[in-house]
């Protein structure tokens, strides 16, 4: 995170209402739940699954889908890699606004690059990033290829895409992985919620 054109003017305003009072009105804590994968590895369609479910228990959530925060936030980044770079680093502040703000936030983001995450995972205290990897093959997102982007990509009318022309980084140590090519989005999204269920992030009665 470059912090080298921050003003110098600026001072942090420390509200009364705090993070915790958030989250004692919501009845659940908050965290960034950021699901990564290739595209097409389902990311957010299981993200939206879990709102759904969590929304279901009168969670208060909200998701960060990658298409359409470039409509938006990120409307002004392409796809180089300094602008992925960017691209994640204004998610991650976003995501650490809306923690403070008492939400669960879902993050569906291809977010190729380790660094990039590691370094979002740091704007926040430990626990309160979580990251999935949605785990899926190339050779099946290709299969699925629902928008057409990897077909293009093969055929060079899509620079820096990521799985064909730009790397894609595992995750090294994510806190769950979700084989979203072998099970079923059912499967999927129960095992997120058991993971926030372990952590303490929401009850078994909401």
């Amino acid at each position: 995170m470059n912090k080298m054109n921050k003003s110098s003017n600026t001072v942090w305003h420390h509200a009364t209402v705090t993070r915790a009072r958030r989250e004692a009105l919501h009845g659940h804590k908050s965290v960034i739940l950021w699901f990564t994968g290739l595209s097409g590895s389902g990311k957010s369609t299981l993200a939206h699954a879990v709102e759904e479910r969590l929304h279901q228990r009168g969670c208060s959530t909200f998701v960060l889908d990658g298409d359409n925060v470039r409509h938006g936030l990120c409307a002004d980044l392409g796809f180089s890699d300094r602008d992925r770079v960017e691209n994640i680093r204004r998610i991650g502040e976003l995501g650490k606004l809306m923690t403070e703000a008492g939400v669960i936030t879902l993050t569906a983001f291809i977010s190729p690059f380790r660094a990039d995450r590691k370094a979002a995972r740091r704007l926040v205290p430990h626990g309160d990033f979580l990251e999935i990897y949605c785990q899926c093959s190339l050779e099946k997102c290709e299969q699925r290829d629902v928008k057409g982007l990897y077909r293009r990509a093969r055929a060079g009318e899509i620079p820096h895409f990521t799985g064909i022309s730009s790397p894609y980084e595992i995750p090294d140590a994510p806190e769950l992985v979700v084989d979203t090519q072998e099970q079923t989005l059912q499967q999927s999204v129960d095992l997120v919620l058991a993971l926030l269920l372990a952590r303490g992030i929401i009850g078994n009665e909401q």
